[in-house]
């Protein structure tokens, strides 16, 4: 997918948007930066999650509150700030455990396969949706390039034939891109000579796009579920390589 162009925020509109408030233009911005590459990177540490969690035996697995607790293990949080991150970093996951039910590994399990499900959902409508808004996008561009071609391009069919010469040559790429514009809308016109839906366009391309920044802000929600879920699948990782480290100190005490 080409990369597109987000707009500026402005002062007022960036102060909300850190604040967690979404502005129109922060809407346009997110639904603009979720490309194909961003999907495809979701889905990766989506199936990432899900073939972490086969691997870890249902018996004898960490508690929710053990992740949470063990998931800052090995950094070093040396100032104020650090400290305070990872308190959010476990207040995040909190909220996440209880918004979603989840009390034990199994049900994490089943969130992560929910996940994945919301993702093809997700994924293939933002996909669906861009095509369309695309193709919408090129007609009225289309359209516009067309009007403002048009007087010059009739004034040109009026003339003489005789006459036409040094006009056509004066006004060569306008008449060329009129016509180019008249020979794409008879392609999807089929060959109708009805006038071109143009409000139809205009109220389908906004309502599409409306959609389209509901799906993404649904990747968004996703994309912080899946951060609670890495969190907590660090700590499970953290306790497990402690569990190791303790059983080859044992190992090595009984040897000696």
């Amino acid at each position: 997918m080409d990369k597109k162009p987000t707009v500026h925020l402005g002062p007022s509109a960036a102060q909300m948007e850190r604040k967690g408030i979404h502005t129109d233009r922060g809407d346009i911005n997110r639904a603009v930066e979720v490309t194909n590459s961003k999907l495809r990177q979701q889905n990766a540490r989506i199936r990432h999650a899900k073939d972490w969690l086969y691997s870890v035996p249902i018996q004898n697995a960490p508690t929710m509150v053990e992740m949470m607790n063990h998931a800052a293990d090995g950094k070093i949080l040396k100032t104020n700030w650090q400290k305070v991150r990872n308190l959010q970093t476990q207040a995040n996951m909190l909220i996440f455990l209880q918004n979603n039910g989840i009390n034990d590994i199994e049900q994490l399990g089943n969130k992560i396969t929910d996940m994945h499900e919301r993702y093809y959902e997700t994924s293939n409508g933002i996909k669906e949706k861009n095509r369309r808004i695309a193709t919408l996008n090129k007609h009225l561009e289309q359209h516009e390039i067309q009007r403002q071609n048009k007087a010059v391009y009739q004034k040109y069919k009026q003339l003489d034939p005789k006459k036409r010469g040094s006009y056509a040559e004066k006004h060569a790429e306008e008449i060329r891109q009129y016509k180019e514009t008249a020979d794409y809308f008879k392609a999807v016109m089929n060959g109708r000579t009805t006038a071109l839906p143009i409000k139809k366009w205009k109220a389908e391309l906004e309502t599409l796009t409306a959609e389209r920044y509901a799906l993404c802000d649904e990747y968004y929600r996703l994309d912080d579920d899946l951060r609670s879920v890495e969190t907590l699948r660090r700590g499970a990782e953290n306790i497990m390589r402690e569990d190791v480290s303790e059983r080859e100190q044992t190992a090595r005490g009984v040897e000696l």
